[in-house]
């Protein structure tokens, strides 16, 4: 006999995302990733904790729960994948090929995850979802990107990763506000 409680989850459809959405996801997405590899190479720290890098990283996880929330998991993974690709050809040019890999996996997992917690939390408060999967999503791929990029260089990169994930948790939940903006706009998806 099964003594299971009787959960019954409502499977959500959502709406097929356009070439043209796909497009202007992919553009804003690859730019964002580029400045941010840019911005974190050494003549860009802000102090010797803090790069640029961190300021403009986090919009990443804003795009992806966006598009989680409006096109489904399925449309936000696509985009990543493709973003990933898309970025790690443009980071080989505007960052150093050590960067741009460590960026490249960094994002991959980092994204990767957002999604996955996202789409866990997605049926409870607007806010939970995108709180948790970016706070979690940003250590991870601080971690991850810093340790790749700078381990057994003279390069602070805990200090720096210490630094930036405090800021990239700051901004997680700053863009809190953004998203439920957008989320407003881009309109709900269909239950």
């Amino acid at each position: 006999m099964d003594h299971s409680p009787d959960i019954h989850i409502k499977a959500i459809e959502f709406e097929p995302l356009a070439n043209y959405q796909r497009i202007i996801a992919l553009v804003i997405m690859c730019s964002l990733v580029a400045a941010s590899n840019y911005f974190v190479q050494p003549q860009f720290h802000i102090n010797e904790w803090l790069t640029i890098g961190a300021l403009t990283y986090p919009i990443t996880f804003l795009v992806t729960d966006l598009l989680n929330r409006r096109f489904g998991p399925q449309a936000a993974r696509r985009i990543v994948y493709w973003g990933f690709a898309a970025a790690l050809i443009v980071s080989i040019f505007l960052s150093t090929p050590r960067i741009a890999i460590a960026s490249a996996s960094a994002f991959l997992v980092a994204h990767v995850l957002d999604i996955y917690v996202f789409n866990r939390l997605r049926q409870r408060s607007w806010w939970l979802a995108p709180m948790v999967a970016g706070v979690l999503a940003s250590i991870i791929d601080t971690y991850v990107f810093f340790a790749t990029s700078f381990i057994g260089t003279p390069v602070p990169w805990v200090t720096l990763a210490l630094g930036d994930s405090i800021i990239k948790v700051g901004l997680s939940l700053l863009l809190l506000a953004p998203f439920r903006a957008l989320m407003w706009n881009l309109g709900a998806q269909k239950n």
